[in-house]
């Protein structure tokens, strides 16, 4: 199947040169790109968020393959919904599905099932395409959407994914797709995710799950986060490191309502 895209001309331009030139003036690149095993990525629209998606991918070596783990804002689709093959469409580009890859991933856990209403109007993996496309033309990806709780639901996938990336023998890298608190002021909003990136950080999802739910922090990306950290720790990362963190309040000037985004590699 070819997936269409959902938010072009919204959340990105929808003019390939125009995106093009977008990505590349975010894309700016600080230090050497270093090996990475995972990442976490915001996905809210380019003028909010895209500087600091655009540190993400600029520190790291993007390899041939990249899982992206996204929240179902949604609520079409299943609890965890997958596209295994044909390509996502994307102005003046299209990327592949790595398919053997997906396919290892169903194999390990009964939990992702192959299901295109989760992903068909979803922004979530759609907005970190460019940035993939941009470092590695030549990337595959796979793309999962899920919207299920549960420790053992997050588990289970995490352990999925890890045992198919070290079946495949690959280098491939796993995003999990997530913005931060939302609408609360910008002070609360850096204490509140303060707390949740240093849970990343400690490769800690019990201790993420927790603090955001005490602490009532609105991170649209938590599950992916949390899958994430699983799949990562079982892969041998042992780092992390906060690339960027912004709120909506240095675009807006609003500082009473915010969003906040953070980039976090993991290796």
């Amino acid at each position: 199947m070819k997936r269409i895209p959902a938010v072009a001309g919204s959340f990105y331009p929808a003019n390939p040169s125009s995106l093009e030139r977008f990505v590349r003036e975010f894309s700016t690149q600080e230090e050497k790109p270093i090996k990475a095993i995972a990442a976490v990525s915001p996905h809210a629209g380019y003028i909010y968020s895209g500087s600091v998606a655009g540190k993400v991918y600029s520190s790291i070596k993007v390899p041939s393959t990249v899982i992206i783990i996204g929240p179902n804002h949604t609520g079409y689709g299943t609890k965890a919904g997958i596209i295994s093959s044909g390509t996502f469409s994307m102005p003046g580009f299209d990327m592949e599905i790595d398919r053997k890859l997906a396919a290892a991933i169903m194999q390990n856990t009964d939990l992702i099932s192959e299901d295109s209403d989760s992903h068909a109007h979803e922004h979530s993996l759609e907005v970190q395409l460019p940035f993939i496309h941009y470092h590695n033309p030549s990337a595959m990806i796979v793309p999962i959407c899920v919207m299920g709780r549960g420790y053992d639901f997050i588990s289970s996938i995490g352990n999925a994914i890890a045992k198919a990336i070290n079946d495949s023998g690959k280098d491939v890298l796993i995003v999990a797709s997530s913005d931060m608190t939302h609408y609360e002021s910008d002070d609360i909003a850096r204490k509140k995710d303060k707390m949740a990136i240093e849970k990343i950080s400690e490769f800690d999802p019990p201790g993420l799950l927790r603090v955001t739910m005490e602490k009532n922090i609105s991170m649209c990306g938590v599950i992916p986060a949390a899958i994430m950290l699983i799949s990562a720790k079982q892969l041998g990362a042992k780092n992390a490191k906060l690339i960027d963190y912004k709120t909506s309040g240095e675009v807006t000037h609003d500082m009473d309502e915010v969003v906040g985004y953070a980039g976090i590699v993991l290796y």
